[in-house]
């Protein structure tokens, strides 16, 4: 199975792995990261699934497919966590909810296309 078919979730996926990483690093940084520990938990996962997704599709793996639709369910728990900090004014959390919507929708197109 050829990756090229794959390009647009990689891409979605890896700036999925950039925004998550920025989030989880920025929320470090907060006053009271302890509130926070749940939150960044998410981020560290999701860019931990995020990476290896990106790797397996540009292999053209077996099971980039199902891998899509574990990303794109990730990115919805994601999106919908960041969006909620994002209401509060934080710029990092609203990229990453972003990224995580895009790529949710990238990675379902991937998955019900196969």
């Amino acid at each position: 199975m050829s990756p090229q078919r794959f390009q647009d979730s990689i891409q979605a996926c890896v700036a999925c792995v950039v925004a998550c990483s920025h989030c989880a690093t920025e929320c470090l940084k907060e006053q009271d990261v302890r509130l926070l520990s749940r939150f960044i938990q998410l981020d560290l996962e999701c860019e931990a699934i995020f990476r290896s997704a990106a790797e397996v599709m540009s292999l053209g793996g077996t099971g980039s497919e199902a891998l899509c639709r574990v990303c794109a369910d990730f990115c919805n728990n994601c999106a919908e966590e960041c969006g909620k900090h994002a209401e509060m004014g934080t710029e990092y959390c609203r990229m990453c909810a972003e990224a995580c919507r895009s790529c949710a929708e990238s990675c379902e197109q991937m998955s019900i296309a196969a």
